[in-house]
């Protein structure tokens, strides 16, 4: 069993926050104020609480409005310059970040997914057993965020994630590898992308 502090040495949060909010008014996902804070702090925190010791964030959207308005003077910010590709783009940039870190897996998370707190995080996390690990939460079956990519599937990530669909091709091909890990019961995978979403923000 790995002990938490062996995670936060081997396991990077990787936190994608790159997204414009193009069916919000333009308005970046990063910013939207959540129990008082930006987004993007609330989700740096639940990569925290899981036990990641280090932590990229990817940013695009005005990033230089979020560097002013948000906390993240303990992560490591990574800009994509190509942001408007989907996210895709910003996976291939994060996962970029972390080579020569040490990083033996990256956890990897959705700005925009507030309803999934450090509970999910710390079981998938928990997942991590080596570099080849692969491993998801799953909400009734269905896979979904976080993911846990251990180090060496990162060259096959970064050469199939592209647009939208981010890891979804390398995940479907190596279906019979990946860790289901479900998380109903703790967590609510629901998206903020359009104005009926922002409900969900507290």
């Amino acid at each position: 069993m790995t002990d938490n502090r062996e995670l936060q040495a081997d396991v990077a949060g990787l936190l994608l926050a790159a997204g414009g909010g193009r069916r919000l008014g333009g308005r970046p996902k990063a910013l939207l104020r959540h129990r008082g804070r930006p987004l993007v702090e609330h989700a740096v925190g639940v990569l925290r609480a899981a036990g990641c010791g280090r932590i990229h964030v990817v940013l695009g959207a005005r990033s230089d409005e979020v560097r002013e308005h948000a906390e993240l003077s303990d992560c490591v910010l990574v800009d994509n310059p190509d942001w408007t590709e989907g996210m895709g783009s910003s996976l291939r940039a994060g996962l970029a970040s972390l080579a020569g870190t040490g990083a033996r897996a990256a956890l990897v998370s959705l700005v925009d997914q507030p309803g999934i707190g450090p509970a999910a995080a710390t079981r998938v996390l928990g997942a991590f057993e080596d570099e080849k690990t692969l491993a998801s939460a799953a909400y009734d079956g269905v896979r979904g965020h976080p993911v846990l990519f251990g180090a060496a599937h990162w060259k096959g990530i970064t050469a199939t994630a592209t647009g939208d669909r981010g890891a979804r091709a390398y995940l479907k091909e190596h279906a019979g590898t990946v860790r289901l890990v479900e998380c109903a019961d703790v967590a609510d995978p629901y998206d903020i992308d359009t104005e009926a979403d922002l409900a969900h923000l507290e």
